[in-house]
Protein backbone atom coordinates (compact mmCIF):
# COMPACT_ATOMS: atom_id res chain seq x y z
CA UNK A 1 0.00 0.00 0.00
CA UNK A 2 1.05 3.14 -0.71
CA UNK A 3 2.24 5.60 2.31
CA UNK A 4 -0.97 7.67 3.84
CA UNK A 5 -0.43 11.54 3.56
CA UNK A 6 -0.74 13.45 6.85
CA UNK A 7 -3.46 16.30 6.69
CA UNK A 8 -0.89 18.70 6.30
CA UNK A 9 0.93 17.31 3.92
CA UNK A 10 -2.42 16.58 1.83
CA UNK A 11 -2.88 20.09 2.00
CA UNK A 12 0.43 21.53 0.56
CA UNK A 13 0.43 18.45 -2.10
CA UNK A 14 -3.28 19.91 -3.41
CA UNK A 15 -1.20 23.51 -2.94
CA UNK A 16 1.97 22.49 -5.00
CA UNK A 17 -0.26 20.84 -7.93
CA UNK A 18 -2.69 23.53 -8.45
CA UNK A 19 0.85 25.97 -8.41
CA UNK A 20 1.87 23.31 -11.07
CA UNK A 21 -1.30 23.40 -13.12
CA UNK A 22 -1.61 27.18 -13.12
CA UNK A 23 2.15 27.14 -14.04
CA UNK A 24 1.06 24.75 -16.84
CA UNK A 25 -1.99 26.66 -17.95
CA UNK A 26 0.27 30.72 -17.90
CA UNK A 27 2.86 28.66 -19.59
CA UNK A 28 0.69 27.81 -22.58
CA UNK A 29 -1.02 31.67 -22.62
CA UNK A 30 2.14 32.95 -22.84
CA UNK A 31 3.31 30.98 -25.83
CA UNK A 32 -0.29 31.55 -27.41
CA UNK A 33 0.24 35.36 -26.54
CA UNK A 34 3.19 35.47 -28.29
CA UNK A 35 2.83 33.60 -31.28
CA UNK A 36 -0.80 35.80 -32.09
CA UNK A 37 1.46 38.92 -30.99
CA UNK A 38 4.03 38.10 -33.65
CA UNK A 39 1.23 36.76 -36.24
CA UNK A 40 -0.44 41.08 -35.64
CA UNK A 41 2.85 42.53 -36.28
CA UNK A 42 2.70 40.47 -39.73
CA UNK A 43 1.32 42.95 -42.49
CA UNK A 44 0.86 39.60 -44.80
CA UNK A 45 -2.22 38.61 -41.70
CA UNK A 46 -4.27 41.32 -42.75
CA UNK A 47 -4.99 40.11 -46.23
CA UNK A 48 -6.75 37.67 -45.01
CA UNK A 49 -9.57 40.16 -43.24
CA UNK A 50 -11.52 36.97 -41.45
CA UNK A 51 -8.18 34.99 -40.44
CA UNK A 52 -7.09 38.79 -38.63
CA UNK A 53 -10.59 39.46 -37.10
CA UNK A 54 -9.99 35.59 -35.19
CA UNK A 55 -6.09 36.31 -34.08
CA UNK A 56 -7.54 40.02 -32.88
CA UNK A 57 -10.37 38.66 -31.39
CA UNK A 58 -7.98 35.83 -29.35
CA UNK A 59 -5.60 38.36 -28.17
CA UNK A 60 -8.25 41.10 -26.86
CA UNK A 61 -9.19 37.47 -24.78
CA UNK A 62 -6.30 37.04 -23.59
CA UNK A 63 -5.62 40.57 -22.30
CA UNK A 64 -6.86 40.00 -18.99
CA UNK A 65 -4.73 36.87 -18.65
CA UNK A 66 -1.91 38.49 -19.40
CA UNK A 67 -2.35 41.99 -16.87
CA UNK A 68 -3.29 40.07 -13.68
CA UNK A 69 -0.22 37.68 -14.93
CA UNK A 70 1.69 40.41 -15.16
CA UNK A 71 0.93 42.52 -12.09
CA UNK A 72 1.11 39.15 -10.14
CA UNK A 73 5.10 38.55 -11.18
CA UNK A 74 5.69 42.10 -9.90
CA UNK A 75 3.93 41.66 -6.23
CA UNK A 76 5.57 38.77 -6.16
CA UNK A 77 9.07 39.88 -6.62
CA UNK A 78 8.19 42.91 -4.17
CA UNK A 79 7.33 40.37 -1.71
CA UNK A 80 10.35 38.34 -1.91
CA UNK A 81 12.25 41.56 -1.72
CA UNK A 82 10.34 42.98 1.10
CA UNK A 83 11.07 39.58 3.05
CA UNK A 84 14.90 40.20 2.49
CA UNK A 85 15.17 43.65 4.26
CA UNK A 86 12.46 43.04 6.61
CA UNK A 87 15.42 41.78 8.47
CA UNK A 88 17.32 44.96 9.05
CA UNK A 89 14.52 47.99 7.91
CA UNK A 90 11.07 47.27 10.01
CA UNK A 91 9.06 49.63 7.44
CA UNK A 92 9.87 46.94 5.51
CA UNK A 93 8.24 44.33 7.77
CA UNK A 94 5.21 46.29 8.00
CA UNK A 95 4.67 46.07 3.99
CA UNK A 96 4.79 41.83 4.29
CA UNK A 97 1.68 41.44 5.03
CA UNK A 98 0.25 43.57 2.87
CA UNK A 99 1.99 42.56 -0.09
CA UNK A 100 1.32 38.59 1.09
CA UNK A 101 -2.46 39.72 0.66
CA UNK A 102 -2.14 41.70 -3.03
CA UNK A 103 -0.48 38.59 -3.95
CA UNK A 104 -3.20 36.10 -2.06
CA UNK A 105 -5.85 38.22 -4.09
CA UNK A 106 -3.88 38.34 -7.45
CA UNK A 107 -3.13 34.54 -7.76
CA UNK A 108 -6.91 33.77 -7.29
CA UNK A 109 -7.92 36.20 -9.83
CA UNK A 110 -5.29 34.26 -12.02
CA UNK A 111 -6.75 31.35 -10.90
CA UNK A 112 -10.28 32.00 -11.95
CA UNK A 113 -9.06 33.47 -15.40
CA UNK A 114 -7.11 30.46 -16.29
CA UNK A 115 -10.04 27.84 -14.68
CA UNK A 116 -12.48 26.12 -18.12
CA UNK A 117 -14.25 28.59 -19.64
CA UNK A 118 -16.85 28.41 -22.06
CA UNK A 119 -15.45 29.04 -25.89
CA UNK A 120 -18.24 31.39 -26.86
CA UNK A 121 -17.91 33.48 -24.40
CA UNK A 122 -16.14 36.28 -26.24
CA UNK A 123 -18.92 35.64 -29.13
CA UNK A 124 -21.51 38.12 -30.56
CA UNK A 125 -25.03 36.51 -30.41
CA UNK A 126 -28.29 35.77 -32.63
CA UNK A 127 -31.40 36.39 -30.62
CA UNK A 128 -34.79 35.02 -31.81
CA UNK A 129 -37.98 35.66 -29.59
CA UNK A 130 -41.16 33.71 -29.80
CA UNK A 131 -44.59 34.59 -29.17
CA UNK A 132 -46.12 31.17 -27.38
CA UNK A 133 -48.95 30.25 -25.04
CA UNK A 134 -51.15 33.33 -24.68
CA UNK A 135 -51.73 34.40 -27.92
CA UNK A 136 -52.50 38.07 -28.68
CA UNK A 137 -50.91 38.90 -25.20
CA UNK A 138 -47.92 36.94 -25.46
CA UNK A 139 -47.09 38.67 -29.00
CA UNK A 140 -47.36 42.00 -26.86
CA UNK A 141 -45.21 40.39 -24.19
CA UNK A 142 -42.52 39.42 -26.91
CA UNK A 143 -42.20 42.66 -27.96
CA UNK A 144 -41.48 43.93 -24.51
CA UNK A 145 -38.55 41.32 -24.48
CA UNK A 146 -37.08 42.72 -27.71
CA UNK A 147 -37.45 45.91 -26.25
CA UNK A 148 -35.92 45.33 -23.10
CA UNK A 149 -32.94 43.36 -25.00
CA UNK A 150 -32.33 46.81 -27.27
CA UNK A 151 -32.23 49.09 -24.30
CA UNK A 152 -29.85 46.69 -22.29
CA UNK A 153 -27.82 46.33 -25.87
CA UNK A 154 -28.15 50.49 -25.37
CA UNK A 155 -26.48 50.74 -21.79
CA UNK A 156 -23.14 47.98 -22.58
CA UNK A 157 -22.91 50.21 -25.92
CA UNK A 158 -23.29 47.18 -28.13
CA UNK A 159 -24.62 47.09 -31.20
CA UNK A 160 -27.84 45.44 -31.48
CA UNK A 161 -29.54 45.35 -34.98
CA UNK A 162 -33.55 43.55 -35.64
CA UNK A 163 -33.05 41.25 -38.76
CA UNK A 164 -36.81 40.54 -39.13
CA UNK A 165 -39.83 41.26 -37.08
CA UNK A 166 -43.51 39.07 -37.62
CA UNK A 167 -46.12 41.73 -36.05
CA UNK A 168 -49.53 40.64 -34.42
CA UNK A 169 -52.60 42.61 -34.95
CA UNK A 170 -51.78 44.79 -32.09
CA UNK A 171 -48.36 45.31 -32.59
CA UNK A 172 -46.89 42.09 -30.99
CA UNK A 173 -44.14 40.23 -32.37
CA UNK A 174 -44.99 36.73 -33.25
CA UNK A 175 -41.27 36.48 -33.45
CA UNK A 176 -38.42 38.78 -34.11
CA UNK A 177 -34.82 38.06 -34.80
CA UNK A 178 -31.92 40.57 -33.36
CA UNK A 179 -28.48 40.05 -34.19
CA UNK A 180 -25.96 41.64 -31.43
CA UNK A 181 -22.46 41.90 -31.71
CA UNK A 182 -19.60 44.24 -29.09
CA UNK A 183 -18.07 47.24 -29.88
CA UNK A 184 -14.43 45.57 -29.32
CA UNK A 185 -13.33 42.14 -29.21
CA UNK A 186 -13.61 40.75 -25.62
CA UNK A 187 -12.68 37.97 -23.72
CA UNK A 188 -16.23 38.23 -21.86
CA UNK A 189 -18.35 39.48 -24.84
CA UNK A 190 -22.36 39.28 -25.59
CA UNK A 191 -22.60 35.50 -25.28
CA UNK A 192 -21.27 35.54 -22.03
CA UNK A 193 -24.25 37.34 -20.52
CA UNK A 194 -27.07 37.02 -22.87
CA UNK A 195 -26.49 33.03 -23.04
CA UNK A 196 -28.63 32.89 -19.95
CA UNK A 197 -31.80 34.63 -21.89
CA UNK A 198 -32.53 31.39 -23.47
CA UNK A 199 -35.30 29.85 -22.08
CA UNK A 200 -38.87 30.07 -21.74
CA UNK A 201 -40.15 33.37 -20.17
CA UNK A 202 -43.42 33.63 -18.53
CA UNK A 203 -45.42 36.91 -17.94
CA UNK A 204 -48.43 38.18 -15.17
CA UNK A 205 -50.53 40.88 -15.73
CA UNK A 206 -54.04 42.19 -17.41
CA UNK A 207 -53.68 42.26 -21.02
CA UNK A 208 -54.70 45.31 -22.89
CA UNK A 209 -57.69 42.97 -24.32
CA UNK A 210 -59.09 41.65 -21.12
CA UNK A 211 -62.02 43.92 -20.34
CA UNK A 212 -62.50 42.05 -16.61
CA UNK A 213 -59.09 42.99 -15.03
CA UNK A 214 -58.35 39.61 -14.50
CA UNK A 215 -54.72 38.76 -14.10
CA UNK A 216 -53.85 36.25 -17.04
CA UNK A 217 -50.26 33.89 -17.61
CA UNK A 218 -48.69 33.93 -21.11
CA UNK A 219 -44.87 32.87 -21.88
CA UNK A 220 -42.69 33.89 -24.90
CA UNK A 221 -39.57 32.14 -25.79
CA UNK A 222 -36.50 32.83 -26.47
CA UNK A 223 -33.25 31.51 -28.00
CA UNK A 224 -29.72 32.39 -27.88
CA UNK A 225 -26.96 31.57 -30.69
CA UNK A 226 -23.35 32.50 -30.69
CA UNK A 227 -23.11 34.19 -34.57
CA UNK A 228 -19.92 32.58 -36.55
CA UNK A 229 -17.58 34.77 -38.09
CA UNK A 230 -17.84 33.65 -41.18
CA UNK A 231 -20.58 31.16 -42.63
CA UNK A 232 -17.52 28.89 -44.10
CA UNK A 233 -17.08 27.72 -40.65
CA UNK A 234 -20.76 25.83 -40.78
CA UNK A 235 -20.60 23.56 -44.04
CA UNK A 236 -24.03 24.42 -45.70
CA UNK A 237 -25.21 22.38 -49.15
CA UNK A 238 -27.42 24.87 -51.32
CA UNK A 239 -28.85 21.58 -52.25
CA UNK A 240 -31.17 21.50 -48.64
CA UNK A 241 -32.38 24.92 -48.95
CA UNK A 242 -35.52 26.31 -50.10
CA UNK A 243 -34.96 30.03 -50.52
CA UNK A 244 -37.62 32.51 -51.02
CA UNK A 245 -38.40 36.31 -51.83
CA UNK A 246 -41.13 38.77 -50.28
CA UNK A 247 -41.53 42.09 -49.86
CA UNK A 248 -40.58 43.90 -46.60
CA UNK A 249 -42.80 45.12 -43.87
CA UNK A 250 -43.12 47.56 -41.32
CA UNK A 251 -40.75 50.60 -40.94
CA UNK A 252 -37.87 50.69 -43.92
CA UNK A 253 -36.75 53.48 -45.79
CA UNK A 254 -37.34 54.38 -49.59
CA UNK A 255 -37.34 51.14 -51.61
CA UNK A 256 -37.75 48.70 -48.87
CA UNK A 257 -41.56 48.25 -48.56
CA UNK A 258 -41.93 48.54 -52.55
CA UNK A 259 -39.38 45.47 -53.41
CA UNK A 260 -38.99 41.89 -52.98
CA UNK A 261 -36.29 42.25 -50.65
CA UNK A 262 -37.14 39.74 -47.78
CA UNK A 263 -35.40 36.94 -47.86
CA UNK A 264 -36.62 33.95 -46.20
CA UNK A 265 -34.17 30.51 -46.11
CA UNK A 266 -35.70 27.03 -44.96
CA UNK A 267 -33.05 24.42 -44.31
CA UNK A 268 -34.84 20.80 -45.59
CA UNK A 269 -32.98 18.80 -43.55
CA UNK A 270 -33.31 20.16 -39.57
CA UNK A 271 -36.93 22.34 -40.64
CA UNK A 272 -34.85 25.87 -39.24
CA UNK A 273 -36.54 28.71 -41.12
CA UNK A 274 -34.79 32.02 -40.99
CA UNK A 275 -35.91 35.34 -42.55
CA UNK A 276 -34.41 38.67 -42.65
CA UNK A 277 -35.75 41.86 -43.82
CA UNK A 278 -33.69 44.81 -42.77
CA UNK A 279 -31.19 45.07 -45.15
CA UNK A 280 -31.97 47.28 -47.97
CA UNK A 281 -31.16 44.51 -50.93
CA UNK A 282 -32.13 40.81 -51.47
CA UNK A 283 -28.79 39.65 -51.59
CA UNK A 284 -27.70 41.67 -48.53
CA UNK A 285 -30.50 40.13 -46.51
CA UNK A 286 -29.52 36.70 -48.23
CA UNK A 287 -26.09 37.11 -46.32
CA UNK A 288 -27.75 38.04 -42.96
CA UNK A 289 -30.25 35.12 -43.23
CA UNK A 290 -26.97 32.75 -44.31
CA UNK A 291 -25.29 34.12 -41.42
CA UNK A 292 -27.94 33.42 -38.48
CA UNK A 293 -28.50 29.96 -40.05
CA UNK A 294 -25.17 28.69 -39.54
CA UNK A 295 -25.53 30.12 -36.27
CA UNK A 296 -28.41 28.10 -35.49
CA UNK A 297 -27.09 24.64 -37.34
CA UNK A 298 -23.89 25.37 -35.43
CA UNK A 299 -25.76 25.38 -31.91
CA UNK A 300 -27.77 22.66 -32.66
CA UNK A 301 -24.64 20.48 -33.75
CA UNK A 302 -23.09 21.84 -30.74
CA UNK A 303 -26.24 20.73 -28.00
CA UNK A 304 -26.33 17.43 -29.62
CA UNK A 305 -22.92 16.55 -28.80
CA UNK A 306 -23.06 17.98 -25.23
CA UNK A 307 -26.29 16.21 -24.98
CA UNK A 308 -24.14 12.90 -25.34
CA UNK A 309 -21.27 13.86 -23.43
CA UNK A 310 -23.70 14.73 -20.28
CA UNK A 311 -27.34 13.81 -20.61
CA UNK A 312 -27.98 15.95 -17.31
CA UNK A 313 -27.16 19.75 -19.32
CA UNK A 314 -29.15 22.42 -19.04
CA UNK A 315 -30.14 23.15 -22.54
CA UNK A 316 -32.73 26.11 -24.01
CA UNK A 317 -36.12 25.29 -23.96
CA UNK A 318 -37.35 24.48 -27.27
CA UNK A 319 -41.15 24.73 -26.70
CA UNK A 320 -42.70 27.71 -25.69
CA UNK A 321 -44.39 26.01 -22.61
CA UNK A 322 -45.90 28.10 -19.60
CA UNK A 323 -44.93 25.01 -17.27
CA UNK A 324 -41.33 25.25 -18.66
CA UNK A 325 -40.36 28.72 -17.59
CA UNK A 326 -37.25 29.67 -16.22
CA UNK A 327 -38.70 33.36 -15.21
CA UNK A 328 -41.19 35.02 -14.37
CA UNK A 329 -42.67 38.68 -14.85
CA UNK A 330 -44.99 39.83 -12.26
CA UNK A 331 -46.73 43.34 -13.22
CA UNK A 332 -48.74 43.36 -10.51
CA UNK A 333 -46.39 42.73 -7.86
CA UNK A 334 -43.32 44.45 -9.81
CA UNK A 335 -41.82 41.19 -9.42
CA UNK A 336 -38.79 39.25 -11.38
CA UNK A 337 -38.04 35.91 -10.48
CA UNK A 338 -35.56 33.89 -11.98
CA UNK A 339 -36.56 30.22 -10.91
CA UNK A 340 -33.28 28.87 -12.04
CA UNK A 341 -31.08 30.21 -8.79
CA UNK A 342 -34.22 31.30 -6.94
CA UNK A 343 -33.28 35.35 -7.61
CA UNK A 344 -36.03 37.72 -7.00
CA UNK A 345 -36.51 41.82 -7.30
CA UNK A 346 -39.17 44.09 -6.89
CA UNK A 347 -37.61 46.27 -9.83
CA UNK A 348 -39.20 45.12 -12.79
CA UNK A 349 -40.22 48.27 -14.39
CA UNK A 350 -36.22 49.09 -14.52
CA UNK A 351 -35.32 45.53 -15.92
CA UNK A 352 -38.01 46.01 -18.48
CA UNK A 353 -35.99 49.58 -19.08
CA UNK A 354 -32.89 47.61 -19.53
CA UNK A 355 -31.14 47.17 -16.10
CA UNK A 356 -30.28 43.26 -16.83
CA UNK A 357 -27.26 43.29 -14.69
CA UNK A 358 -28.07 42.44 -11.48
CA UNK A 359 -30.00 39.49 -12.60
CA UNK A 360 -27.29 38.59 -14.96
CA UNK A 361 -24.28 39.15 -12.62
CA UNK A 362 -26.51 35.99 -10.29
CA UNK A 363 -26.80 34.18 -13.16
CA UNK A 364 -22.80 34.67 -14.13
CA UNK A 365 -22.01 33.46 -10.54
CA UNK A 366 -23.69 30.83 -10.17
CA UNK A 367 -22.28 29.56 -13.54
CA UNK A 368 -18.94 30.54 -12.13
CA UNK A 369 -20.01 28.33 -8.57
CA UNK A 370 -20.90 25.61 -10.71
CA UNK A 371 -17.59 25.33 -13.16
CA UNK A 372 -15.84 25.82 -9.82
CA UNK A 373 -17.62 22.61 -8.29
CA UNK A 374 -17.61 20.11 -11.07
Amino acid sequence: MGEVLSIGEAHDFRSNHTVSRQATAIDDVLAEHAGLEQQLSDPALHDDPANARRVGKRFAELAPVMATYTKLVAARDDLEAARELAEADAAFAAEVPVLEATVAELDAQLTDLLAPRDPHDGDDVVVEVKSGAGGEESALFAADLVRMYLKYCEKRGWKATVLGVTESDLGGYKDATLSIKAREASRDGVWSRLKFEGGVHRVQRVPVTESQGRIHTSAAGVLVYPEPDEVAEIQIDEKDLRIDVYRSSGKGGQGVNTTDSAVRITHEPTGIVVTCQNERSQLQNKARAMQVLAARLRAAVEEEAAAEASAGRAAQIRTVDRSERIRTYNFPENRIADHRIGFKANNLDAVLGGDLDALLDALVEADKQARLEQ
